[in-house]
């Protein structure tokens, strides 16, 4: 058995702003978002063979881990006053229409963010099951076991995430990831991690203590004076952050595993 789970609202961003062109339906409704999505699903089914199969989108509610940071995510626009042509969301109707006509369930999370719900269905299934993880989005990268990978879809150029991968580009074990993001901070998330400890500096540190709370509390064993320093300096903000990026079971599940079978049938995107 495999559960295949896809990040829906990454998916929708990537595909939106991804597709080469705008393209319309007959009654003259964007429609190349919708397009690019089921289309990268389809490959992506049959990429993976799931027997399993959810997909995930972000609720419209305030995000809980702005109570932990005012900075979290930040960055990111906000689409309120934007066109419906150039705008994400709009689209999701058509998405949703879409996967109902693949037989896929699919569902908005109300508390929390998608990524706690995915966090979930891992430590609850993948004693039972082989686990992929469909998203751009690296926190995912700290719930890789033997049993779970995370795939980046680009096409052609797609890359499956196992701890074979993690461990060669980062140089750290996957269940490190929460510490090293921790340490290094995310653009993408707008977290700041530590002054001067940069991806090198941050997997050496956890090769030689094995945990974020264990550089922490050996503090003054961190040979590189700038270092020991920074990280005392910027001890709380790297507690929060590991708050932040840490990802647990506490969410529920918005469907048991039984309900989620799936079977792909051969339909192809201009069908659906």
């Amino acid at each position: 058995m495999k559960l295949l789970i896809v990040d829906g609202s990454n998916l929708l961003f990537q595909m939106f702003f991804g597709m080469p062109s705008r393209i319309t339906g007959k009654d003259g409704r964007a429609i190349h978002g919708t397009l690019g999505f089921v289309g990268a699903l389809i490959k992506m089914i049959k990429m993976t063979e799931p027997t399993h199969i959810i997909v995930l989108f972000d609720g419209e509610h305030d995000n809980p881990r702005a109570e932990l940071s005012t900075e979290y995510k930040a960055n990111r626009p906000s689409f309120a006053d934007v066109s419906d042509e150039d705008n994400p969301f709009s689209q999701l109707p058509d998405i949703y229409a879409a996967l109902d006509c693949m037989g896929i369930l699919h569902t908005e999370i109300a508390d929390g963010e998608a990524d706690d719900a995915v966090a979930s269905y891992v430590y609850t299934y993948d004693s039972e099951m082989k686990i992929v993880i469909a998203s751009f989005d690296s926190d995912f990268f700290q719930l890789i076991n033997d049993k779970v990978s995370v795939l980046r879809y680009r096409g052609d150029k797609t890359v499956l995430y196992d701890d074979s991968v993690i461990k060669d580009k980062f140089g750290i074990l996957p269940d490190q990831y929460a510490d090293f993001k921790s340490l290094t901070g995310d653009t993408s998330d707008n977290i700041k991690g530590a002054d001067k400890v940069g991806l090198k500096t941050a997997a050496a540190l956890l090769r030689q203590f094995g945990s974020l709370q264990t550089i922490i509390e050996k503090v003054n064993e961190i040979e590189k004076l700038s270092i020991r320093e920074s990280v005392k300096q910027h001890t709380e903000r790297l507690k929060n952050n590991y708050c932040l990026i840490k990802l647990d079971n506490k969410a529920a599940i918005p469907y048991v595993l039984d309900k989620l079978e799936y079977a792909y049938n051969g339909i192809t995107t201009n069908e659906v």
